[in-house]
């Protein structure tokens, strides 16, 4: 039987309406924990999805965001990190025969109080190669003009707001074989962080060494 590497599918990420995404936060259950310096909240929505966020507690920014994933029969299979560092990659070499590249480029997400931003490593192309544009599909698309390099990437944010990227709040930088792009918050989405955010406080919290809540 072959064995091979596949990209996670973006499940979690669908269109809607600002007051769904909203909706959605609102009547999920939730519960927060003070641990390791970070506010971190475990969510279980009303259809039965498990999403973890973790913020910093002096400036309330969203370091985290995972989706708990699960198999075909239902079981668990781990996280699909949405916002923050990636979990550790899988050794495939003993089950498939294969191992996937270090050197293969992978993507990171970070979210600042007016920002969200990629960092695409392990691109050595110099800056003058690459394009990234808004796309009329939703996403923001990067090419190069030597034809190395090709990505779409689906802005769940910008969907939850119920908007499309625009161009002219598109930047982007190129030092130490990283690609940085930078997309500059639409006051929509800003509300909307604010409206979650709001939720988010006026939950009542256990501190690190309390009766543990199930966050990842």
């Amino acid at each position: 039987m072959l064995c091979g590497i596949v990209a996670k599918k973006l499940v979690n990420y669908l269109p809607m309406a600002p007051e769904q995404w909203l909706n959605l936060i609102q009547n999920a259950k939730k519960t927060a924990i003070i641990q390791d310096g970070k506010r971190k909240v475990h969510f279980l929505m009303e259809d039965g999805r498990e999403m973890v966020e973790e913020y910093h507690m002096e400036t309330n920014v969203l370091l985290r965001r995972a989706w708990k994933e699960k198999g075909k029969l239902g079981q668990d299979v781990g996280w699909n990190v949405e916002i923050g560092d990636p979990e550790p990659r899988q050794n495939n070499i003993e089950a498939c025969g294969i191992e996937e590249s270090s050197s293969a480029p992978f993507i990171t997400r970070r979210i600042t109080k007016t920002s969200l931003e990629w960092r695409i490593r392990n691109l050595s192309y110099p800056r003058n190669v690459y394009d990234v544009t808004a796309e009329d599909d939703g996403t923001i698309t990067i090419r190069t003009s030597n034809k190395k390099y090709f990505k779409k990437i689906i802005v769940p944010d910008l969907e939850r707001a119920g908007l499309k990227p625009e161009q002219d709040r598109i930047s982007f930088t190129h030092q130490y074989s990283t690609l940085i792009i930078t997309y500059s918050k639409p006051p929509a989405l800003l509300e909307l962080e604010k409206k979650v955010l709001d939720e988010i406080l006026q939950l009542k919290v256990k501190k690190d060494g309390d009766a543990q809540c199930p966050i990842s």
